[in-house]
């Protein structure tokens, strides 16, 4: 019950103010909804598209996720060699 009434006041806050924020919550309740089966998997792509076009039509820029990912060092080749894989045994041909 609780997914089903954020879903719709996701969905009510998103049409009256159309903002990147209230797109983004829409967009994230739709998918919970998802997940939990509360609507078919096409029905919510399909809302996720009509909601995608009423924000571009309304103006809406996306808030994309800055993630800063720190540069990994990069890993210091180890001074021991790998083995040679084992060599295949081959039966002895007969003649």
């Amino acid at each position: 019950a609780k997914t089903k009434r954020s879903l719709k006041s996701a969905l009510k806050v998103f049409s009256k103010s159309a903002s990147a924020k209230s797109h983004s919550k829409a967009q994230s309740a739709l998918d919970k909804a998802g997940k939990k089966g509360l609507l078919h998997k096409n029905k919510i792509a399909r809302a996720k598209k009509q909601l995608a076009a009423k924000a571009k039509a309304a103006g809406v820029k996306q808030a994309t996720a800055k993630k800063t990912v720190a540069k990994k060092a990069t890993p210091v080749k180890n001074a021991v060699a790998k083995k040679a894989p084992a060599k295949k045994k081959t039966a002895a041909k007969k003649k």
